[in-house]
C-alpha cells in the first residue's frame, strides 16, 4: 500500500500537500536571493498572503470523541432483530483550523452488529492520545498514516479473536481517512484513489437496493410495495432475506420479487448464515434454477467446507465474507472455500475489519488468488464503502435506502441513476451532507 500522499487525481482540487510543496519552493529560493536583495514590508506581506506558511505547522489530534448511535426501525432477517443495535461514531479532532472551527474526521463501525464503546473509550483512545504525535503522521507530515494510528490502537492486543475490537479499530480508521481527506480538501474517493496509487475519472459505481425484510402481517404485498419504492428512486437491482419463513413461503417471495424486477439476474438472496448443510443445499436445488444473481452467506460464515460443497454443486453465484474481519479469515476462506475466480462475490466490509488499510491487504491476496475486485461488493449500504468502491474500482456498492438510518443509504447530494450512484464532490466521506445523520455529528463534537 502507498501510504496518503500527492498523486495525480484528474479533477480533483489541488491538494494541501501541493500547496505546502509550493510554499517551500518558495522559501528555498528566498532563502538563496535573501543575501542580494532588500525586500520592502510590502512585498513580504505579499508573499505571507499568497502562500499559507502557518498550515507548514505540523497536524495533531487533540482529542478522539465516541456516541453510540442508535438504528431506527424494527425489522427482522432470518437471525436477527434489530431493533436493540446501535452504531459506534468516532470523531478524530485536529489542530488544524479552518473557518475557524477544527477540522474533524467521522467513521463509524458500518452496520449490523453494536457499538464497541468500551473497547474504543477505555482501550483505544487512551492508547492513540498518549502516542507521541510525530509517530502518527504519514511521511510527508501533512496528514496522518492510517497504518501508524491502527498499529498504536493495537498495542498490547492478542492476534485473533477478531471480533468486535475489529470494529472498533475500524471506526477510528476510517475517522483518519475522512479526516485527511478534508485536510487536503478533497472527496474521500479522490483522496483513497490518489493514496493507492489508482486514477478515477469517474466514480460513479454499480449499487443495488438491500432490503425485503419480514413484515409480521402481509408479507408478499408489502415486500413488492418496497421493491417498486426502490425502482421508482433510481434502483434496479435488489436483494432480499431469505431463511426467515419456510421454504416455500420463500420461493413466494422470491417470485415475486422476479416479476417485480422483471429479470432473475437483478434479485439476489441473502441467508445471513441461518441454514445448515440439508437446508442449505434445499434452497441451491430450488434457487439455481431461478438464475438469481446471488445466493449470499447459506451457513455460518466460518463454515467454509459448506461454500465448498455448495459452488460444486451449482453454477449459481455464491456471495460471502461480510462476516470475516481480517486478512487470516479472508485467506482461509481462499483456501478452503473453493470460491470460483470471475464467478462468485466478495463482501468483506472495512467497517467491520480494522479498516481500510486491512481491507486494501484482503483485495491483495484475492487478487494473488486469481479473484478480481470487479466481484467484490462490499457490505454495509453507506457513504464511507460508497466512496470507498469508487476509489478502489470495486464492482458495486450495497445501499440501505429504507432501513438502517441514520448511517444507511446515500446523502441526497449523491447522484442515483438506473442503478448507478455517484458520490459528490464534498470533502471526506460526505457524512455531514446526511440529513439524518447530520444531528449525531452535531452532539459528538458539541463543544469542541
Amino acid at each position: 500500500m502507498v501510504l496518503p500522499c500527492l498523486k495525480e487525481n484528474p479533477g480533483a482540487k489541488p491538494s494541501t500537500e501541493w500547496r505546502l510543496i509550493k510554499a517551500r519552493v518558495l522559501v528555498d529560493i528566498f532563502s538563496a536571493i535573501y543575501p542580494l536583495i532588500y525586500l520592502t514590508d510590502a512585498f513580504s506581506v505579499a508573499i505571507f498572503t499568497l502562500y499559507p506558511f502557518r498550515e507548514l505547522k505540523l497536524p495533531t489530534i487533540t482529542g478522539i470523541l465516541e456516541l453510540a448511535v442508535p438504528l431506527q426501525g424494527n425489522v427482522s432477517n432470518a437471525v436477527v432483530n434489530f431493533n436493540e443495535h446501535n452504531v459506534s461514531l468516532v470523531a478524530v479532532v485536529s489542530d488544524v483550523i479552518r473557518h475557524g472551527k477544527p477540522v474533524i474526521g467521522f467513521g463509524f463501525n458500518s452496520i449490523g452488529r453494536f457499538a464497541q464503546s468500551g473497547i474504543i473509550q477505555d482501550r483505544i483512545v487512551p492508547r492513540v492520545t498518549a502516542a507521541e504525535p510525530g509517530t502518527l503522521l504519514s511521511p510527508n507530515g501533512t496528514d496522518f498514516d492510517p497504518v501508524a494510528v491502527r498499529n498504536i490502537a493495537l498495542k498490547n492486543e492478542k492476534p485473533g479473536g477478531h471480533g468486535d475490537r475489529a470494529g472498533a479499530i475500524a471506526a477510528l480508521e476510517l475517522a483518519i481517512w475522512d479526516l485527511n481527506s478534508k485536510l487536503a480538501d478533497v472527496p474521500a474517493w479522490a483522496f483513497i484513489a490518489s493514496a493507492t496509487g489508482r486514477k478515477v475519472q469517474n466514480p460513479q459505481v454499480n449499487t443495488y437496493a438491500a432490503g425485503g425484510y419480514y413484515y409480521a402481517d402481509d408479507s408478499i404485498n408489502r415486500l413488492v410495495t418496497e421493491l417498486n419504492g426502490y425502482r421508482t428512486m433510481g434502483f434496479n437491482a435488489i436483494k432480499i432475506k431469505i431463511g426467515g419463513v419456510a421454504l416455500t413461503e420463500d420461493l413466494d417471495r422470491i417470485d415475486a420479487a422476479i416479476e417485480t424486477t422483471g429479470d432473475p439476474a437483478r434479485v439476489a438472496v441473502d441467508a445471513n448464515g441461518r441454514f445448515n448443510k440439508d437446508v442449505a443445499e434445499k434452497y441451491l436445488n430450488e434457487l439455481s434454477p431461478r438464475n438469481l444473481r446471488w445466493y449470499e452467506e447459506p451457513g455460518d460464515p466460518l463454515d467454509f467446507s459448506l461454500m465448498q460443497s455448495l459452488a460444486r454443486k451449482s453454477d449459481l453465484p455464491l456471495a460471502t465474507g461480510e462476516n470475516l474481519f481480517s486478512v487470516q479469515d479472508t485467506n482461509n476462506l481462499l483456501r478452503y472455500g473453493g470460491l470460483r475466480p470471475g464467478h462468485d462475490i466478495f463482501q468483506m466490509d472495512a467497517g467491520l475489519s480494522y479498516g481500510l488499510c486491512e481491507y486494501l491487504d484482503m483485495l491483495k491476496i484475492l487478487e494473488s488468488a486469481g479473484h478480481s475486485r470487479t466481484r467484490c461488493f462490499p457490505h454495509g449500504g453507506h457513504l464511507i464503502n460508497l466512496h470507498i468502491v469508487a476509489a478502489l474500482g470495486l464492482g458495486g456498492c450495497e445501499a440501505y435506502p429504507g432501513v438502517f438510518q441514520p448511517f444507511g443509504g446515500f446523502a441526497p447530494t449523491c447522484e442515483l441513476n438506473e442503478g448507478t450512484i455517484t458520490p459528490s464532490e464534498a470533502p471526506g466521506f460526505g457524512l455531514e451532507e446526511k440529513p439524518e445523520l447530520r444531528p449525531y455529528l452535531k452532539k459528538l463534537v458539541e463543544g469542541v
